[in-house]
């Protein structure tokens, strides 16, 4: 039998990886979109996740293209975090715009390399990346929570297209009694 899940965290990881709801951090599901867009992951303080700062940072180290900066953020974070090229590529943009960074084409791609006058944000932003929120803990966590919400969405998946209606309905019933659990445990908390 193949394994719908596994096949499609496969897929979803190659396009950064959105939940239907907030990672335990605190911070917004999705993709990161700077500061102020939507999606950004949060780290424990549930900040989003600042894509103009950790792309200085990475520059400050050497110079990249937008897909090595989106991958390198992704395995900083232990793949709790990965931007969306809709979120790098227009940062991106406006650094160049600002004349913090520039583009070469080399081979059909475009490496950036921070400027003078963009040397000195990097360096602030490097000296508290936004990849560092993340901690062990943190990474740990989701990775156990993803694991398990994927591995509960499998077993759903089976009993909806192989299940009888009283089995589909008794998947409902169990589904609505975690959904009232997961909101006393956030209930717990207050």
């Amino acid at each position: 039998m193949r394994d719908f899940g596994a096949a499609r965290e496969a897929r979803m990881r190659g396009f950064g990886w959105r939940m239907p709801f907030p990672p335990p951090w605190g911070g917004p599901s999705g993709h990161g979109h700077g500061a102020h867009g939507r999606g950004g992951r949060g780290g424990r303080s549930g900040r989003r996740a600042n894509v103009r700062a950790a792309l200085l940072a990475l520059l400050a180290e050497r110079p990249m293209h937008g897909y090595e900066m989106i991958q390198e953020l992704e395995s900083r974070t232990g793949g709790v975090w990965r931007p969306s090229p809709g979120s790098v590529y227009p940062t991106l943009q406006l650094l160049e715009d600002e004349g913090l960074i520039v583009s070469e084409s080399t081979g059909g791609r475009r490496r950036f390399t921070l400027t003078e006058a963009g040397r000195s944000e990097a360096e602030s932003a490097a000296s508290s990346a936004p990849w560092e929120e993340f901690s062990d803990d943190t990474v740990s966590s989701w990775h156990d929570i993803r694991d398990a919400t994927f591995g509960a969405m499998n077993a759903l998946r089976q009993v909806m297209t192989t299940g009888t209606d009283e089995q589909r309905q008794r998947a409902v019933d169990v589904i609505a009694d975690a959904k009232r659990k997961l909101y006393a445990i956030l209930a717990e908390s207050e």
